[in-house]
């Protein structure tokens, strides 16, 4: 009689003999994989990170109680998958996706693999469509496209997550499913991020998936893996558009130092392991725009990187920069000077640009970004020089209006069609002799203006996305009847 072995049922057993902090080693394990989720006897769960001659390492990522050695470790031969589904949406769960919000358990549809392979180059189709951010200075001179990665760098207190905040707050609205994962973050920065969840009601489409850094270096190496497994699900199964928010990746590279220490891997640049870079570019992957054959969907990446003293070129920072599609860079002078947000233009970059932007904007913010770096250049030599001419003076004002143009607060992000406007406005002289302070004051009354008088142009700018002969003789019209009534 042949033996009929189910293989999903198939257990291995092993024995703990080694405990170095959150890393064990694990001995009679010999069918095990790397990835695989495993059972310390029943106060703790691990996953396998490694092989020596001897043991299998397993790094803890959830723990209940004391683990010793002669502990029992349960293996399954399966691959280490967390549940996902659409229940997600509304709620804060850790990095095995347990709900830590208060709010019952969660009913997951199926689960997906952590360590998920990202799709191929045939699977993925051109991006097309912007990601609407909501901050003007991005969404003019650093478009980001749906499915694109785009690195947020800069020192701590620069408004890095303030920037992403922004962004996920402004798809509201947009069909846009988005995921704020915290990696190694203090509890009072995630609740911070929480409470503009619940004020701009974000949880309607929002999903926060947090390890602080009070939680084990396990859950904080896998948190960005898991926040990658529920946005495929949404891309894969539902079809969807989906933002993730890493914040932070420099966390996430020390939680994984330690983690190799502990492991007792050959330290390299910075004392960081040699496979760093391949452990985020695993990350990173990921995302991409899939082709309408297999829905369709999308997932854009922000990864946040923080620098130290604006030292952009250390080693995680230049990693990431090379497996991005861009950076945003946020300087430390700009925002004490209160240019918020502070991006310095001339280190940012975004290489899918204008491909995706609106063709509105196209044209108006062409020379934006050249403009305004010289202007900053300009006023850096006007510093030290006395005496300078009316030619000069005037162009300082101009380069003023468009540092005012381009400043924006906090959780207030401006929608596109806006933005067109404004851009229109500042092209077709609204703020020829404004005084810079008043730039915002005015920009608001006259977009407040043309909706309430031309709301059929305004609608015709949202959904042809073009600035057409019968949309800009709208504005035109409307800026004319705004400036004499102004006079």
């Amino acid at each position: 009689m042949a033996l009929n072995l189910n293989l999903l049922k198939l257990r291995e057993f092993g024995t703990v003999a080694e405990i170095r902090q959150d890393v064990i080693s694990v001995t009679g394990l010999s069918n095990c994989m790397n990835g695989q989720l495993v059972l310390i006897g029943d106060v703790a769960k691990g996953v396998i990170v490694g092989f020596d001659p001897v043991y299998v390492l397993v790094l803890i990522v959830q723990m209940h109680g004391k683990v010793k050695p002669g502990d029992r470790v349960t293996t399954t031969m399966d691959e280490f998958k967390v549940p996902v589904g659409e229940d997600l949406l509304g709620r804060r769960v850790n990095s095995l996706v347990e709900p830590i919000d208060g709010h019952g358990p969660i009913n997951p549809d199926t689960t997906y693999p952590i360590f998920n392979t990202a799709p191929t180059v045939l699977e993925r189709e051109p991006l097309d469509e912007v990601l609407e951010t909501g901050t003007k200075i991005i969404d003019m001179t650093l478009p980001i496209g749906r499915g694109q990665r785009m690195l947020i760098l800069g020192d701590r207190m620069t408004g890095k997550t303030t920037v992403c905040v922004d962004a996920i707050v402004n798809q509201k609205g947009k069909d846009v499913i988005c995921i704020y994962c915290g990696i190694g973050k203090a509890e009072a920065a995630i609740d911070r991020v929480s409470d503009v969840f619940d004020v701009e009601d974000v949880w309607e489409y929002g999903v926060m998936v947090t390890a602080g850094a009070s939680d084990p270096m396990g859950q904080q190496y896998l948190v960005p893996y898991v926040a990658a497994s529920i946005s495929e699900y949404f891309m894969y199964e539902k079809g969807r558009d989906v933002l993730i928010v890493f914040d932070d990746f420099t966390k996430h590279a020390w939680a994984y130092r330690q983690i190799s220490l502990l492991l007792e891997r050959a330290p390299g640049r910075d004392a960081y392991p040699g496979d760093i870079f391949y452990i985020h570019s695993q990350l990173v992957e990921r995302a991409g725009k899939m082709r309408q054959e297999l829905g369709g969907g999308s997932t854009t990446h922000l990864p946040i990187v923080e620098t130290l003293q604006g030292d952009f070129a250390g080693y995680i920072p230049s990693n990431i920069i090379s497996m991005t599609d861009g950076q945003v860079f946020l300087n430390a002078s700009l925002f004490g000077e209160g240019f918020k947000p502070a991006v310095d233009m001339g280190l940012s970059v975004s290489r899918i640009g204008s491909k995706v932007q609106w063709p509105a904007m196209k044209k108006p913010t062409a020379m934006l970004k050249i403009d305004y770096v010289r202007f900053k250049e300009l006023e850096k030599l006007t510093r030290i020089k006395a005496g300078k001419s009316a030619d000069v003076d005037e162009r300082l004002r101009q380069g003023k209006v468009l540092e005012s143009v381009l400043k924006q607060d906090q959780n207030a992000p401006v929608a596109m069609e806006d933005q067109v406007m404004l851009l229109f406005a500042l092209q077709n002289g609204l703020f020829k002799t404004v005084n810079p302070a008043d730039v915002d004051m005015i920009a608001n009354r006259f977009i407040d203006a043309v909706k309430i008088n031309r709301p059929d142009v305004v609608e015709k700018l949202i959904s042809n996305k073009t600035m057409t002969d019968e949309i800009r003789q709208g504005l035109e019209d409307e800026l004319n009847k705004f400036q004499s009534a102004s006079v």
